[in-house]
């Protein structure tokens, strides 16, 4: 008798699962490469300290079916020679034109983390101008405890704008796998796909 209980809560299951329409989960995501030059300095001192950087992004958003998406980004930008890395967690604001890898702005404003050399924390905030197959522009400062200053501006590409997230110059180079297939009509206004 105990087992009718469990024989019909196990038909019940499979049941709800075989009627259930299938879920679609379209997010956006990022991962940026880049390198370029920063002035920076962590004393009181008014001189700033020339030296070469890079900036590797990784982060997800609302869905790039979405005139304007949002989400979050963790930033790892290693500064060179001084031997450290700052790390950065970031809210993003970005067009669609950012996001399908054509002409379009993203806004990035977060914290920051410096554990080594004069150790800081404090805000972090870019903006980028990203242009067709992903290459990108960023201007990018960092300002903490410590009298930490810093400014600087990089050059790179996002790896997916450039692959599956791509809607621009597809008669010359198709998108095989594109990760969404809808973009927004000009009547669509300003629309969040979560």
């Amino acid at each position: 008798m105990r087992t009718l209980p469990v024989v019909l809560a196990v038909a019940s299951s499979l049941a709800a699962i075989a009627v259930a329409s299938p879920a679609r989960a379209e997010a956006s995501a990022w991962v940026f490469v880049g390198g370029g030059g920063m002035l920076w300095k962590q004393s009181q001192d008014a001189s700033y300290n020339p030296a070469g950087t890079m900036v590797i992004d990784a982060g997800a958003g609302s869905s790039p079916d979405g005139r304007v998406i949002i989400g979050g980004i963790f930033r790892f930008q290693p500064v060179f020679p001084a031997g450290g890395v700052d790390m950065s967690v970031l809210a993003r604001i970005c067009t669609h034109g950012f996001q399908a890898g054509d002409w379009g702005l993203a806004v990035d404003v977060g914290g920051f983390g410096r554990y080594w050399g004069n150790q800081s924390i404090g805000f972090s905030g870019s903006a980028s101008l990203g242009m067709p197959l992903g290459f990108t522009l960023m201007a990018q400062t960092e300002l903490g405890i410590d009298h930490a200053f810093s400014f600087s501006v990089t050059g790179g590409v996002d790896l997916l704008r450039l692959t599956i997230y791509r809607q621009t110059l597809l008669q010359w180079w198709q998108n095989p796998s594109p990760a969404y297939r809808n973009a927004p009509t000009a009547s669509s206004g300003a629309s969040f796909h979560f």
